[in-house]
């Protein structure tokens, strides 16, 4: 057997065991299995295992709602009244097997997992607030008239309860979803209570999340305490889609290291909550602050992370928590037909359309990873796929934000892409808005990027061919790039020129923080959706002779390097 997963078994054993060991007298031991992240992650998936006890990282085949499924069965012999509750980004920037049919297959999914709540995340808010109250609600009428209820009809709805506590409809002055759920096992009540984090509106089409205010989180959580204690819940556990950072691996017990915004929100709430669990940052950690635990568990359903509470009975609070995480290796739970089942009910209807080719490319795989100056291959494509779109519209420069981009852009045999893949690769299908910003307006916009050092987190936006320009990471916030290096084929942009500019909808509305592209003047709403600019974009081009996309960036974005 392999040593890690040796190790693994063990630890699971001695958790369950513990878990399962005799309750001392006046306590109740309560089990709550918890996932972030999953993005629609149906299927298993790549994923770099790192761990605490292993060797050093290596790639590894993990998830998949089969596997979740046939874990938490096992668990749940072990402990029936497990509580199953997820941190946000269940749906949204998904793979196509899922996005293709408005993410309705992961919500039901969620639902045969036992799933009892999860705080919305900032992807829950992708197609807007509409889209996200049809989907916990169920129905048909959906912004998404070609996805919604095309998987199964009528869609009835998620049986879990999305959570927001502090995000506040402008008009009722209340939660658009409920704050918190109360939930009861072995006798003991407890609240989860759900938040997303405030900047979930950058992150968000403006139009989308209109009339709804993101207020701060610890402030949200922490009056729900009151209510919740006239109700008898003397547990606290909350569920925010915020999440930092570590230099300690994902499954290191006490890790102490845990920096980025969750830290504050912590370290702001309510003494009696002492345990955070987390998500957005894509990292798994246990970690304390301040004496509470935050956990993480990963993305796309890779890891879950399992939490034994402790509570004192007759004080109803809790003595104690602790947690560790579990690889969803698949074969190593004894199979759960509900859930292989399903899975195979949404291939059989997925692969014919995710199967359809649509053009050769040029090179195996065109990669999202990025240059140390900011730009990427699949940047390069989308873009010039981008401007190809917005020509009929005299548009001179596209602009695409770095996190419409999910994944490489691989091909099938013959380098040739089918819808699957490249779904996979651009899954959002936000429509192309062209517009007029004149040089002064794009160079604040190049700027934009580093505000508040978020280009650590978010990329730099990714330009098409023709535009290029430089930045000297040495300089100050606001004059990073490099005056006299902006061009377009060749001739410098000019300050009080008008260009014409091209980018998808949730960029043209100042989404990713990018405040200058609703400055725009004359705009044309092409109704082209991105995603179908690329198609046609990459069957022009096989057409002609000359099939797109190339292994590295082509160097549009310089960087200037340390002497």
């Amino acid at each position: 057997m392999n040593p890690f997963l040796s190790r693994c078994a063990l630890a699971a054993s001695a958790f369950l065991l513990a878990a399962c060991a005799s309750v001392p007298p006046g306590t109740a031991e309560i089990e709550l299995v918890t996932l972030n992240d999953f993005h629609g992650n149906i299927e298993a998936s790549k994923y770099v295992l790192d761990s605490a006890h292993g060797s050093g990282p290596r790639t590894i085949v993990a998830g998949g709602i089969d596997t979740l499924g046939a874990a938490l069965q096992a668990w749940r012999k072990q402990d029936p009244e497990l509580l199953l509750v997820g941190a946000g980004d269940l749906i949204g920037a998904s793979p196509a097997i899922s996005s293709m049919w408005a993410d309705e297959p992961t919500i039901v999914a969620m639902d045969l997992l036992g799933l009892r709540a999860s705080s919305v995340g900032n992807h829950e808010f992708d197609a807007g607030r509409i889209e996200l109250l049809r989907q916990q609600r169920g129905g048909c009428k959906s912004p998404r008239i070609d996805k919604a209820c095309t998987f199964e009809n009528p869609y009835r709805g998620a049986r879990f309860q999305y959570l927001a506590a502090n995000v506040i409809d402008m008009v009722t002055r209340k939660p658009l979803l409920p704050a918190y759920k109360i939930e009861q096992a072995h006798g003991v009540k407890i609240a989860f209570i759900g938040a997303v984090l405030r900047e979930a509106t950058e992150k968000a089409p403006a139009s989308g999340i209109a009339g709804l205010d993101f207020v701060d989180e610890a402030d949200a959580i922490n009056r729900q305490l009151p209510e919740l204690r006239k109700q008898g819940v003397g547990v606290f556990v909350v569920l925010i889609h915020q999440g930092g950072r570590t230099i300690d691996k994902f499954d290191q017990q006490e890790c102490s290291h845990l920096t980025g915004p969750i830290v504050d929100v912590v370290k702001r709430l309510d003494p009696a909550i002492r345990l955070v669990v987390s998500g957005h940052s894509h990292r798994g950690y246990l970690c304390r602050v301040d004496g509470r635990l935050v956990t993480q568990s990963d993305m796309g359903g890779h890891v879950l992370s399992r939490i034994r509470l402790t509570v004192d009975t007759a004080s109803n609070t809790l003595r104690d928590v602790s947690a560790r995480q579990e690889v969803m290796i698949p074969g190593s739970w004894p199979a759960n037909p509900a859930l292989d089942a399903y899975l195979k009910k949404v291939r059989d209807l997925s692969a014919s359309a995710l199967a359809r080719p649509v053009a050769a490319l040029a090179v195996p795989s065109v990669p999202r990873e990025k240059r140390d100056d900011g730009e990427s291959a699949l940047g390069d494509l989308v873009t010039d796929a981008t401007l190809a779109a917005g020509r009929p519209y005299s548009a001179q420069i596209a602009f695409v934000n770095n996190g419409s981009l999910r994944h490489d852009l691989d091909t099938s045999a013959g380098n040739r892409v089918n819808v699957g893949q490249l779904l996979a690769a651009l899954p959002y299908t936000n429509s192309l808005v062209v517009m007029n910003l004149r040089g002064s307006q794009i160079r604040d916009l190049l700027e934009q990027q580093w505000h508040g050092g978020r280009d650590i987190t978010r990329g730099l936006l990714q330009v098409s061919d023709g535009f290029s320009y430089a930045w000297d990471p040495r300089r100050g916030e606001g004059g990073k790039v490099l005056p006299d290096s902006l061009m377009l084929h060749g001739v410098p942009i000019e300050n009080g020129t008008a260009y014409r500019v091209v980018v998808n909808n949730f960029l043209a509305e100042g989404g990713d923080a990018f405040p200058a592209f609703t400055l725009g003047s004359n705009r044309a709403e092409t109704n082209i959706r991105d995603i179908d600019a690329l198609t046609d974009y990459l069957t022009r081009r096989e057409q002609y002779g000359k099939p797109a996309g190339r292994s590295e960036a082509q160097g549009r974005i310089k960087r200037l390097q340390q002497p």
